[in-house]
């Protein structure tokens, strides 16, 4: 047999022998491992999940390998209705919120679908959006409209509703969770701003239409790194004047992070040039069907004010100096230093292999997550802090770490079994 043939033949066997290793390796499930970390991962008992979270951590034949396939790959999901949904409901913080939801009527449990949440505008409610989209959508995405008073998207309450709708969804209908896009208008284009910038990493693209940002906001644009906006607005329009959607722009353009800018002319005759024309709903939705989000961007960028300081993707800002602080409303306080825009800000980036490069400013104590996509555990990880080494080491991984951010995150596609506290030095 010539030689080249054997080498070929060599390589062929020793990819398949490896493969038939990986899979002994990985083994069955144990079925019962696979219920304790979904109900884990889903009880809104919290002492429920505490004694749940504990008996796995006691077993020591639970691995870390097994509940990242457990999570990414085990999730059932039954039978739903599907159609036209009008009248669902949310419970959050112990109050009703309804919510009005669009199944394909070809919805397969089998198959992950992508994810639109719509906020209305003041004086309307979620449901009367179901029409508009429901018919552009086509059967490959869910919709789902929640309905708030007033439309005031902009409060901590609806922010609430908005995270709790996603999660509530999610645990119905397989959704894909690298395509989940956050739409709305006026009043909900406002909330789609504000809640998307806070909440970055869980979405694939922001649509807002027919809205804008108080000055005071724009630096949290910074956040959108990796999210892609597309912004819908008529030139016409003065319940929110065009200047609005152009200053942000402006300010996307000087960051040079992706978006698109639809102004129209149109008016309608009852809102004149306040509305958003069904004709600009195709392009829209062609955009949509061009996204996927990175669930782990080797460079995050995250600007906090003091009530935000929850996880960003793999990182999280503990603790700053004096920062602005937002109301209940998010924005309505108007002290010094939210005047002065004085909110704390962390650039970080993985700039080679086990190395990574991390800016701070106002912030004293942060935190980087990881896993085996972003470093390689096995060997030494350096983490710099504005030029100064805060970190040369080995990590250690760990199931409980994993579990728990799993568990805050509830998102397949960012599990950590690896946390690293940083405590920023003094500059001198």
């Amino acid at each position: 047999m010539p030689r080249f043939l054997c080498a070929v033949l060599a390589v062929i066997l020793t990819v398949l022998v490896d493969r038939a290793v990986e899979a002994a390796d990985a083994g069955p499930l144990p079925a019962d491992l696979k219920a304790q970390i979904f109900r884990y991962l889903d009880s809104a008992d919290t002492d429920e999940a505490t004694r749940t979270l504990q008996s796995m951590l006691s077993d020591p034949d639970v691995t870390i390998d097994q509940a990242v396939r457990i999570i990414q790959t085990e999730r059932v999901y039954p039978p739903q209705p599907t159609g036209t949904l009008p009248a669902e409901r949310i419970d959050v913080r112990g109050r009703a919120y309804h919510l009005a939801l669009f199944i394909p009527l070809t919805y397969q449990p089998a198959k992950e679908y992508g994810l639109v949440v719509c906020l209305h505008g003041a004086g309307f409610t979620g449901e009367a959006y179901l029409e508009r989209w429901q018919a552009r959508l086509g059967g490959e995405y869910v919709l789902v409209c929640p309905t708030v008073p007033m439309g005031a998207w902009f409060t901590r309450g609806a922010e609430e509703v908005v995270l709790a709708t996603i999660r509530s969804v999610q645990r119905r209908y397989h959704i894909d969770p690298d395509r989940i896009f956050l739409t709305g208008m006026s009043n909900g284009g406002i909330g789609v701003w504000v809640i998307g910038m806070h909440h970055a990493p869980l979405f694939a693209g922001l649509a807002p239409m027919a809205s804008g940002l108080d000055d005071v906001l724009l630096p949290f644009l910074a956040n959108l790194r990796s999210t892609p906006v597309y912004i819908i607005h008529g030139a016409k329009d003065e319940v929110m004047p065009v200047e609005l959607s152009r200053s942000i722009t402006n300010e996307l353009t000087k960051l040079g992070y992706p978006f698109v800018y639809r102004e129209h002319d149109r008016e309608h005759p009852m809102a004149g040039g306040h509305y958003f024309p069904k004709e600009e709903l195709p392009e829209l939705v062609h955009w949509f069907n061009a996204q996927r989000r990175n669930p782990l961007p080797t460079t995050v960028t995250v600007v906090r004010e003091a009530s935000h300081l929850q996880p960003f993707g793999w990182v999280r800002i503990d603790a700053t100096d004096p920062i602005a602080a937002f109301s209940e409303d998010l924005i309505s306080k108007r002290d010094d230093l939210i005047k002065r825009r004085e909110y704390a800000r962390l650039d970080a980036s993985i700039v080679g292999p086990n190395r990574i490069e991390v800016q701070v400013d106002r912030v004293q104590r942060y935190s980087i997550f990881l896993n085996e996509q972003l470093i390689d555990s096995s060997k030494p990880l350096v983490v710099l802090t504005n030029g100064q080494v805060s970190f040369e080491g080995v990590v250690t991984s760990s199931l409980e770490t994993l579990l728990r951010q799993a568990r805050l995150r509830q998102d397949s596609r960012q599990l950590f079994p690896i946390h690293l506290a940083i405590q920023v030095r003094k500059q001198p």
